[in-house]
């Protein structure tokens, strides 16, 4: 993108620093073990500590797809309520990052985990349009097309509904952008 941008719209800058930040975006998400990690990190609990006094519990407001509990109107899933005793399970959660994205990983045929991977691919392939098709005149539109992971929010079934929403406004853009269309004309 870097090389393209250089090449194709000399001089124009906030591509490459676009798709450097979005694309990170994609692939940090967070997963199981990333959030069992933070929970379990000893920051976090001296954060905790330096927070509240006496003796108070922790509860977490989960929706573990093992539960399955969904919303008999929305069909979306129901949060449990779990006490302090998650803190365990996630310490051993969080030893077992090891396993992310092999055979073995209870997560990784999630809807939740295929989602992460498709925006990933789904990402490149229009990283790989605006490569093919950027000029100095739709340069602009470039940098507004590349950036709209940001709008990509939340987890599980809000994440979706996110997604959902960009697709069909990525998918106007990226038309409009191979056409040649500068960014003010195509919003």
């Amino acid at each position: 993108v870097n090389e393209a941008e250089r090449k194709k719209s000399p001089g124009m800058r906030g591509l490459s620093e676009s798709v450097a930040k979005n694309y990170f975006k994609l692939l940090a998400y967070k997963d199981e073990y990333e959030v069992a990690r933070l929970f379990t990190e000893p920051e976090f609990l001296r954060e905790l500590e330096a927070q509240f006094e006496g003796d108070y519990k922790l509860q977490f407001h989960m929706a573990p797809p093992i539960l399955g509990r969904k919303n008999s109107v929305s069909g979306e899933p129901v949060k449990s309520q779990f006490g302090p005793w998650m803190m365990t399970l996630l310490g051993v959660l969080a030893k077992f990052k090891f396993l992310r994205g092999s055979v073995l990983d209870p997560f990784a045929r999630s809807k939740d985990r295929k989602l992460e991977r498709k925006l990933i691919s789904d990402y490149e392939s229009v990283l790989r349009e605006i490569v093919d098709n950027l000029e100095v005149e739709n340069h602009a539109l470039a940098v507004q097309i590349s950036s709209y992971p940001e709008l990509i929010r939340g987890y599980g079934h809000i994440k979706r509904r996110h997604v959902d929403a960009c697709a069909k406004n990525v998918a106007e853009q990226l038309s409009k952008f191979k056409d040649g269309v500068p960014a003010r004309d195509a919003a």
